[in-house]
């Protein structure tokens, strides 16, 4: 998995126009993720709420969008706690972009780690070890895979415990 990742990120940041550019519908790769990692949802007690339209179609990569969307689910699965709620939305669009919010109303992490989320290798929790924790590159890919897209990513601690990532995708590459 380490190897895996490693490469896909080199590949985004030295080879980005290798990558096949095709019209895909957002709310169908969501709909896949979630058929594969239902059984994980049952068994943590985490439950869903999507707000994303039928027909969100953009021009991207279907392989680095559904890196975006699996590592967010992932993540949260892994670190955000039992017994939560996960929700994705698509909560405006404009000519150029979609705008995606997705949340969890589980731990959060500390101000002080937020900004450095993404980095390559970077652990919240310096005790935890692969297994659970992963190869520390998922919210890394996430970031790269969104600005491929011509978008953008930032994070932020909730109100009410948890995270939230606000980000937009190009409509067109």
């Amino acid at each position: 998995a380490l190897i895996n990742d490693i490469s896909l990120l080199t590949k985004i940041e030295e080879a980005g126009t290798l990558y096949e550019i095709e019209k895909v519908n957002i709310n169908e790769l969501v709909l896949d993720i979630i058929g594969e990692i239902q059984p994980r949802l049952e068994e943590n007690g985490i439950s869903l709420g999507l707000s994303l339209p039928d027909n969100l179609v953009i021009s991207g990569n279907q392989v680095l969008l559904y890196s975006v969307f699996r590592n967010l689910f992932d993540n949260a699965i892994c670190h955000a706690g039992n017994n939560i709620t996960i929700k994705l939305e698509n909560y405006m669009d404009d000519s150029k972009y979609c705008y995606f919010s997705f949340s969890d109303n589980g731990t959060g992490v500390p101000d002080e780690d937020l900004q450095r989320l993404f980095e390559r290798f970077y652990r919240v929790d310096k005790g935890r070890d692969r297994k659970k924790g992963g190869t520390g590159l998922g919210l890394a890919i996430v970031k790269n895979a969104i600005q491929f897209h011509r978008g953008d990513i930032s994070v932020k601690n909730r109100n009410g415990g948890g995270l939230e990532f606000l980000f937009t995708l190009s409509k067109e590459m």
